[in-house]
């Protein structure tokens, strides 16, 4: 932990930034001070590269009756994204901000209400709209525009989609988010760190075990808890369950936004069986209960022979899909993301890895110290089919650490929670996961009595968003369902 002036804040930062950091997340905090006034404002930047493991916090200090610091946004695109957030939220203003325009704040939030303060209380009753949302307009000669949005046909959360467009080709798209804000944040203070648990699974419901991980890690850090090696090896086995049955629902819904219907049907009847499987080792289809503070529980374990029929059968799935000339045709050369794109925009996950970059928090910052570190996929088109196969490769490779992972593993509980008494305990933590669709990221923060005082979580949904604007530009309106999905990003995640 470094303590810096706002002043100071640039010249650090962007040396960590260019000695191969990133920014991981972004949290302020509204501080009990002892001084007069009894306030205090900090922000804290965590910057995390690796391998090795390595994190870096900045802590930023600013004055309460005029909180603002210079803003990163020219260091890094996702700093400027989370400075935005906290704007929004928090009232910290980040001076010369590129691009002042709100983020999380639609126009019928009260003005001057910030829920995230302490004083905030419950929230007014809506105001007036302020004005239209400032999409970009395009003019010219055949240019028009198509609004997709916020409800959608279909079980999807919202979000608005504005297409502007010559003839079916996209000139430039906008995705408007932040249609689902349900102040997790604020939900996580005060409670005890076992309440915390269930509000950490529902983050971002397809990603239960991801976050429910990084969020017990992050505890772990912060009260000195050691989780034994047969708890790691059940995390990171219900960790690649996670991964398997979300990939697999994606193959075939692939499929499907291409008209190849069949294959979907194949793909969501071994995702069933998968989600059963999963009922079998946790008691929940989305394996809910099963990562808890200082280990997990596992009521079954996965057969190996079951696990391998199972990938054969995606396996199978897969080549059929790929060796279909019109499915092939759509998913090659659509809505690419460049490798400089990807980095620019600070990419996690399977987008980054289709897009040549081997970010993978399970080689970066692993936590199961006796599980074998996986190699990523690599490729570099950035396309659909560069993310269909980076999926494909890994369901090869989340079955092969299943079984490496379920030798030696026994049935119950495993745990060393709650921490021993008189335990030296830093009061804060920081978890980093491999979710399925990339890098979480949870820092935590406990109270003297070892309640949450703050818990701020980051989805890679938050980094990959932009991506999809990008990678759509000069495509076709028919593409964007089937780019779409090969994203396949979180609304809930997203917006906390």
């Amino acid at each position: 932990m470094i303590d810096l002036s706002p002043s100071e804040l640039p010249e650090r930062a962007g040396g960590l930034l260019n000695s191969g950091h990133r920014i991981a997340l972004v949290a302020a905090h509204h501080d009990t001070d002892k001084a007069p006034g009894g306030r205090a404002v900090r922000v804290v930047y965590l910057f995390a590269s690796g391998p090795p493991d390595t994190r870096t916090e900045l802590h930023v200090r600013l004055n309460p009756d005029r909180p603002e610091l210079p803003t990163l946004a020219h260091l890094s695109f996702p700093t400027g994204r989370f400075e935005r957030e906290m704007r929004d939220l928090h009232g910290i203003v980040p001076l010369d901000h590129p691009l002042p325009q709100r983020l999380v704040r639609h126009f019928h939030w009260p003005k001057g209400w910030y829920p995230m303060r302490p004083a905030a209380g419950p929230p007014p009753p809506f105001a007036e709209q302020e004005g239209p949302y400032p999409f970009l307009e395009v003019e010219g000669d055949g240019v028009y525009e198509i609004p997709v949005g916020p409800v959608h046909a279909g079980l999807i959360e919202p979000g608005h989609f504005r297409f502007s467009v010559v003839g079916e080709t996209i000139l430039k798209l906008k995705a408007r988010l932040w249609f689902v804000h349900k102040g997790i944040e604020k939900l996580f203070e005060g409670r005890t760190v076992e309440r915390g648990l269930p509000l950490a699974e529902r983050i971002s419901g397809d990603t239960a075990v991801g976050h429910a991980l990084a969020y017990c890690l992050a505890v772990e850090e912060a009260t000195g808890t050691s989780v034994p090696e047969h708890a790691q090896r059940a995390r990171a086995l219900l960790l690649e369950l996670e991964r398997l049955h979300n990939h697999t629902a994606d193959l075939g819904m692939l499929c499907n936004d291409v008209g190849h219907s069949i294959l979907n049907a194949q793909a969501q009847r071994v995702r069933e069986q998968l989600l059963r499987l999963n009922d079998e080792i946790t008691g929940h289809r989305l394996l809910r209960g099963g990562v808890i503070p200082g280990g997990a529980v596992l009521r079954a374990i996965p057969d190996p022979t079951r696990m391998r029929a199972l990938r054969d059968d995606l396996r199978e799935i897969a080549d059929l899909a790929l060796g279909h000339s019109t499915v092939r045709d759509r998913f090659t050369g659509t809505a690419r993301l460049t490798t400089e794109a990807a980095r620019d925009l600070g990419c996690l996950g399977y987008v980054a890895r289709a897009s040549g970059l081997p970010t993978d928090a399970r080689t970066a910052h692993p936590f199961a110290t006796h599980a074998p570190i996986p190699a990523a996929p690599a490729h570099t088109r950035g396309d659909v089919l560069a993310r269909f196969l980076v999926r494909a490769e890994e369901i090869d490779t989340s079955t092969a650490l299943i079984i490496h992972l379920a030798d030696n593993l026994y049935l119950g509980a495993t745990t060393t929670w709650p921490p021993l008494p008189g335990t030296e305990a830093p009061g804060s933590g920081v978890g980093i996961v491999e979710g399925w669709r990339g890098t979480i990221t949870t820092r935590v923060e406990l109270t003297p009595d070892q309640t949450l005082a703050r818990v701020k979580p980051a989805d890679p949904s938050f980094f990959n968003w932009p991506a999809l604007p990008l990678a759509l530009a000069d495509t076709i309106v028919p593409d964007f369902p089937l780019t779409n999905k090969s994203f396949n990003l979180s609304y809930a995640g997203n917006d906390l």
